[in-house]
């Protein structure tokens, strides 16, 4: 990963929503969804290879040709296109997701 720092505030941030949901519920069954959650999340969003899913969804399946670059020239200006039918997925499957934690974490 080229950057760091989002990997480390997302895992900061993480930390802080496990501590708000340990004091809400004092429970730890529901402080360790919240951090497979969490980190299923950031796995999900921060560490793939953008390079590769930076693409339409129908070439995922397709090996990614890397083009013939100087070895210092600087990345490209976008690192996030937006492709309807990714952000589509991302948005079922997060949104789930979240509805999925959020009735754990809210039940007694």
């Amino acid at each position: 990963m080229a950057d760091d720092a989002a990997l480390r505030k997302s895992l900061v941030c993480l930390a802080a929503i496990m501590v708000v949901v340990g004091l809400y519920t004092y429970s730890l069954k529901k402080m360790m969804a919240t951090y497979l959650f969490g980190m299923f999340a950031v796995a999900g969003i921060v560490l793939p290879d953008w390079e590769f899913f930076d693409r339409p969804v129908s070439q995922w399946t397709s090996p990614l040709s890397v083009p013939q670059m100087l070895p210092h020239s600087p990345p490209s200006p976008t690192r996030f296109r937006f492709y309807p039918i990714r952000t589509i997925i991302y948005t079922i499957i997060y949104g789930y997701a979240f509805y999925k934690w959020w009735m754990y974490i809210s039940s007694a």
